[in-house]
């Protein structure tokens, strides 16, 4: 935005400057004409004439040497313009690549969402209603997760091992009974790797 108002900036100072070279080369032919006409006789007129056409030529060229600075300086501004416009449409492009990139992502995490919670209804609807509550509210507790591996004598939910009497106790449970861990509280899962 900068490089486009300076260049803007550069093209009206460019038209000023170009209509003050134009106004000073009109007055300089207007006056070389009544030189040429021979319609001035007194010596002292054609001298001031002359004096000013002289004047003129050197306010001309000191115009025009103004016009070609911010010509340069405005060319300059239009090469910024052009490389920052490129630059701009590389990023833009790389943010439309991004954006999609994401799109996509969330469209298979969407996906994947759908999936989960339609697999969670056909498993649940398997799950007595007293232990989904007690899940989901140790869920929500837990920061989201309510039930734990047992791998190896270690809760995989707290990463805390348990005590020699809680695995007593568990392992003498039967398959059915619900074990929690007594560090955090979760519903412990018990595999073949649990270390019983």
């Amino acid at each position: 935005m900068a490089a486009q108002t300076e260049e803007s900036d550069c093209a009206r100072e460019q038209t000023k400057a170009e209509q003050d070279v134009d106004q000073v080369r009109q007055r300089s032919a207007r006056d070389q004409q009544r030189l040429d006409s021979g319609a001035i006789t007194s010596p002292k007129d054609l001298e001031n004439l002359q004096h000013e056409i002289a004047s003129l030529a050197k306010r001309q060229g000191d115009l025009e040497d103004i016009v070609l600075d911010v010509m340069e300086r405005r060319e300059s501004a239009q090469e910024r313009v052009a490389e920052l416009t490129e630059r701009v449409a590389s990023v833009q492009s790389k943010i439309d690549d991004a954006t999609a990139r994401r799109d996509a992502a969330f469209e298979e995490i969407d996906g994947e969402v759908a999936s989960v919670t339609k697999e969670r209804e056909v498993i649940s609807a398997a799950v007595p209603a007293d232990l989904l509550r007690l899940y989901d509210k140790l869920r929500e507790q837990q920061g989201g997760i309510g039930a734990a591996k047992l791998y190896q004598r270690t809760c995989q939910g707290c990463r805390q091992e348990l005590a020699i009497t809680e695995l007593s106790e568990i392992r003498s449970a039967a398959p059915d009974t619900v074990v929690r861990c007594e560090n955090c509280r979760r519903i412990l899962v018990r595999t073949a790797e649990s270390g019983l």
